[in-house]
This record gives C-alpha cells, structure tokens and sequence, in this order.
C-alpha cells in the first residue's frame, strides 16, 4: 500500500486561518493516556510528542485484520466497512481505559473521518465520562468532520477542540502542539492574539504563484484560486484562498485553502490545510 491516504483523506477542519476559542481541559490531577492509531507512521509521531510534551502514558490501536493490502484494495475494504456500518475488530489495548480521566485519541483522516479501525475501539471500549481530545493526522484536512462525528458516537463523553496537521507537515508539529496545549489549559503560557485577516479581494498573478509554490505538488485537485485575504503575523503571511471546483456530480464546490509563507529567509510557501 502506498506510504499515503490521499484517496482516504478529504477536508474540512478548524485551523489558524479559521479558530474559534477552545473549551478548556479540566485541571485534574487524574491519569491521561495517549491512544492513538496510525497507518503510516505520521499519527504515532505527533502520538510520541504528545507523550514527551505531557508525560501520559501511551498506547496503540491494532486492528485484528490489518489494513494491509495495496492502494486499491484498502480502498475497497473501507467503503465496504462505511457502507455497511462495520466496526473492525481491534486487539486488546495493553492499557485498562477505567484508569484514566483524559484520553488523547489520535487517527488518519479516512474519508472525512477518523480512521475505522477508532470505530472499532469505540464499540469495544466504554468511553463514557471521559474528557476526549482528538488529534488527527490528515492530507488536507478533516480535523472538524471528524470531531463531528466523534461526539455523535460519544454522547457521553467530554468532548474538547481537537490538534490537526497534514501528515507532510509533521516536522512543524511540536511548534504546533505547544501551542495547542496552552490553549486548551493543559500547558502553561500565553498565546499571541492572531491578527484579523483583511479583506476578500481577486488573486492576482503574485497571489497565484503562492498558491502554485504551495499546492503545485499536491496530487488532488484543489480548485482554481480566484479571491484571498491576508494577515501579517510576527513570523509569518497568511492566505486565505477561495478556490472554485465541481463535485463529482457536477455541483459548484468552494474550498479555503489556507497557506504561511515564514518570514525566515529562503522560506518557501506552505500548504496548511484545506476547509470545504
């Protein structure tokens, strides 16, 4: 199978180009464990910052049947499962789950949503009354639809804004996490207000040489660029693009697509994320 789910990976998520303030972890003195499951090495990485920035305990999803045939076959296999509401069996954890208060629960975005293999976990193991805080790994986005969905299968759980970043992007997760951990109270620390983006406007041939250094390379279609807006940071440019496609049956689409362009120099412009 191919080292990414490119095919498994949609968008829509929350990300600095769209936050909203986030709830808060309770300031407990109860157990957190980091339960994570990964395809292709980018999710248990972001898993092990996690470990390192917070000191929980760690452990992995395995599903009975690994998702291990080719490209193709992983495909077909998944939209089976969707279609059919299937849950795959997953192995014991290594950890009891009644011993902790706060579970980080991390996956690849498959098809909009968590990975199925967490479908399994969560109809195997009893997450009520738990404080969830998701962290997904993603080809362009997906950390908002797939939240979604968890707190509709968690009723009963404690659900907080969640940690999203493109799998190509891992190298700039710790920055990231550090953040997000002091926004959501579980690390000490100040954040800096961003700035508001300026207003909507045409793209201009500047704008779309941005826009192609960052997704010239990636290899699903992302829509034509045609407005942006732009804010300044201490660090950084911020995009906002608004690119116009069609859906597979034809329906006008519009898609955020957000990019950073460091300040540092030499730095090349960054595709963060997509929100559709």
């Amino acid at each position: 199978m191919k080292k990414t789910f490119l095919f498994l990976i949609a968008a829509a998520t929350l990300c600095a180009c769209s936050q909203k303030p986030a709830e808060t972890a309770t300031q407990s003195t109860g157990k957190s464990l980091i339960l994570y499951y990964s395809q292709t090495n980018a999710t248990r990485q972001v898993a092990q910052l996690l470990q390192q920035k917070t000191g929980a305990d760690i452990d992995s999803i395995v599903a009975q049947q690994p998702y291990n045939g080719d490209f193709n076959e992983t495909i077909i296999r998944c939209q089976k499962e969707f279609a059919d509401s299937i849950a795959p069996e997953i192995k014991p954890l290594s950890r009891n789950i009644a011993e902790y208060d706060t579970i980080y629960l991390g996956y690849p975005v498959w098809f909009g949503t968590y990975a199925q293999p967490v479908a399994g976990l969560i109809k195997s193991v009893d997450l009520s009354g738990k404080v969830i805080i998701p962290f997904c790994t993603f080809g362009s986005g997906g950390l908002r639809t797939s939240t979604s969905r968890l707190a509709t299968a968690l009723p009963q759980a404690k659900l907080l804004q969640g940690f999203g970043i493109r799998g190509a992007r891992t190298e700039a997760a710790s920055a990231e996490l550090d953040q997000f951990l002091i926004r959501i109270g579980v690390k000490p620390g100040s954040l800096q207000k961003l700035p508001d983006y300026g207003e909507e406007r045409k793209v201009t041939d500047a704008d779309k040489k941005v826009f192609d250094a960052a997704c010239g390379s990636y290899p699903m279609p992302l829509g034509t660029p045609v407005t942006v807006c732009t804010r300044e940071t201490d660090t950084a440019t911020d995009y906002e693009f608004v690119t116009e496609s069609t859906t597979p049956d034809g329906q006008p689409m519009h898609t955020r697509i957000c990019i950073s362009v460091s300040k540092a120099e030499g730095a090349i412009p960054e595709f963060i994320q997509a929100i559709r």
